[in-house]
C-alpha cells in the first residue's frame, strides 16, 4: 500500500480511505504529542541585562518571577513602576519565545493533509 492514499488516484485507481483514515490517525497522535511536549516545556524570559527574569510554561503560565537587586534602583513609586514595567517586558519576551517554540513544534504538523493537487477527484476517478 502506498504511504500517500491519494497516488492510486493519477493511475486511475479508486481512493484508499482505509489508508486515509490510518494518516488522519497518525497525524491526529503527532498533533496531540507535540501539544505535549510544548505543554511541558518551559521557557524563560529576560530583560535589562537579566535584571528582571520571568519563567512561563508552554501553555503560556507564569511559574517564577526573578529580580536581580540592581533591578530596584529606589523604592519610591516610580522606580517601583519602572519594575513592574520590566517585570511585563520579560514575561512578553517570554511569550514570544513561547510562540516561536510553538511555531518549531506544531507547524510541520500545520501542513495537515497532503495537497490534493488541484482539486478534490471527480466521481469517475473515484471508481463511482
Amino acid at each position: 500500500m502506498s504511504q500517500n492514499p491519494f497516488d492510486a488516484l493519477a493511475g486511475g485507481g479508486g481512493l484508499d480511505l482505509g489508508a486515509l483514515l490510518q494518516q488522519a490517525q497518525q497525524m491526529q497522535d503527532q498533533l496531540q504529542d507535540a501539544q505535549q511536549r510544548l505543554a511541558d516545556a518551559t521557557v524563560e524570559g529576560t530583560v535589562a541585562g537579566g535584571a528582571v527574569s520571568v519563567t512561563v510554561t508552554g501553555a503560556g503560565e507564569l511559574t517564577a518571577v526573578q529580580i536581580r537587586p540592581e533591578a530596584l534602583e529606589g523604592t519610591d513609586a516610580e522606580a517601583l513602576a519602572d519594575l513592574g514595567d520590566l517585570v511585563v517586558a520579560a514575561f512578553r519576551d517570554a511569550r514570544a519565545k513561547i510562540d516561536e517554540l510553538a511555531e518549531q513544534t506544531l507547524g510541520p504538523l500545520a501542513g495537515g493533509m497532503p495537497d490534493l493537487g488541484g482539486g478534490l477527484p471527480s466521481p469517475g476517478q473515484l471508481g463511482f
